[in-house]
């Protein structure tokens, strides 16, 4: 009886191991069937990657598969966070430097079984993965397939891929229930361990008088959106602040601003954005366009025109709560605010008069209700309207 015992131990303990490591401000635990760990080998084809498909799903993956679906419910975690969360598991099953052929291929069985509409497809020696979205992404690789649009999740780690010259055969796998759009939208940033913030200082001038922040960043937040696309404005201009960073801030901000009257409160947040960070255009600074989220704003040594709107609507909602438009020319954004009455020359849109708050530096000193001149004759676009 008891040899028996040890014996069901023993094999449990040999087709079974726990992984466990922290996913910001928690601690996934899972335990990972041995036997689901299936190869393909160093050649990619059709027939193999079925055959990995095959052998993982015939195994124990329904604990893993539970573990990741609880956490995301206790931690309410948006799909681009969950797959942040299901990238990090496959990790510790399939490291990428590896094998990366079964680390990515682990990441779409998660992904599917997990009930998001995935894709695999070939292109010689690279394996090109989709995902079912709906919205308006602008600088990642997509396909398009009975009117559905499958946008590349893994992009990046194939740098200077033309995914439009080179061939890409799709794998055909028909994986019941995995039916559902994968979206970009970020409006709820992880519950950070308090430990893991760092301090900023900032530091700008209204009206001759200096003021100091000292704000709670995290360094975490840089690796959520390190390969974050640049998504449309609604789902940009809404991607909040996290908890520390925002108890670091904005109570700061409304105490500076209880005794001026809206305009002139909102002129502060406006001259805040403009001037309390350092401008540098995205292809100087990253190469490439790239939207900065209003925390990783407040954390960078530069940020441009679409990262100072983000953050100045942000400020301006969460301290007043107007109405607002974003209006985007050829080679610049700025934002416009209703109040009750306009200032200067107002922006007329949809029976409404908004006045222009710019938040980024320009030749000039522009007050509420002013554009820069450049731009007087130029057509632009609003791009996002928000109505409280």
């Amino acid at each position: 009886m008891c040899l028996l015992l040890l014996n069901t131990v023993s094999l449990h303990a040999q087709s079974n191991r726990r992984i466990c490591f922290a996913f910001y401000g928690g601690t996934f635990n899972a335990e990972v069937d041995t036997q689901t760990v299936a190869a393909t080998g160093s050649m990619l084809s059709e027939q193999n990657i079925k055959g990995f498909y095959d052998a993982v799903d015939a195994r124990k993956y329904h604990p893993l598969l539970m573990a990741l679906q609880s956490y995301k419910e206790e931690h309410q975690l948006n799909d681009w966070l969950y797959y942040q969360l299901v990238r990090k598991t496959a990790q510790q099953i399939f490291p990428k430097e590896k094998n990366y052929n079964n680390y990515t291929l682990y990441k779409w069985f998660l992904m599917v079984k997990s009930g998001y509409d995935a894709r695999l497809a070939v292109a010689g020696k690279k394996i090109i993965f989709y995902v079912y979205n709906n919205e308006d992404i602008s600088d990642i690789p997509s396909y398009t397939v009975n009117n559905k649009k499958y946008m590349c999740l893994n992009i990046h780690d194939y740098p200077g891929t033309d995914l439009t010259r080179q061939a890409a055969t799709p794998v055909e796998i028909d994986v019941p229930g995995a039916i559902n759009p994968f979206s970009y939208k970020v409006t709820r940033m992880p519950d950070f361990t308090p430990a893991d913030y760092i301090e900023k200082n900032l530091q700008f001038t209204y009206q001759h008088k200096a003021y100091y922040f000292k704000i709670k960043l995290n360094p975490l937040v840089d690796s959520i959106f390190r390969n974050y696309p640049v998504v449309d404005f609604e789902s940009y201009f809404n991607i909040p602040l996290s908890k520390e960073t925002y108890g670091s801030l904005i109570p700061l901000l409304r105490q500076n601003v209880s005794r001026m009257d809206i305009k002139k409160g909102v002129d502060y947040l406006m001259r805040f954005t403009r001037y309390a960070f350092l401008y540098e255009n995205d292809e100087l600074n990253f190469g490439r366009e790239k939207r900065l989220s209003p925390e990783e704003t407040l954390f960078a040594q530069y940020s441009d025109c679409d990262d100072r709107a983000g953050l100045f609507f942000y400020l301006v909602k969460e301290i007043y709560n107007l109405p607002m438009i974003a209006v985007l020319y050829p080679t610049h954004i700025t934002m416009a605010v209703q109040f009750d009455k306009p200032v200067g020359k107002p922006l007329l849109y949809k029976g409404k008069a908004y006045s222009f708050c710019e938040p980024t530096p320009q030749l000039h000193d522009l007050k509420i209700g002013q554009v820069s001149a450049s731009l007087k004759q130029v057509p632009y676009k609003i791009v996002y309207e928000y109505n409280p």
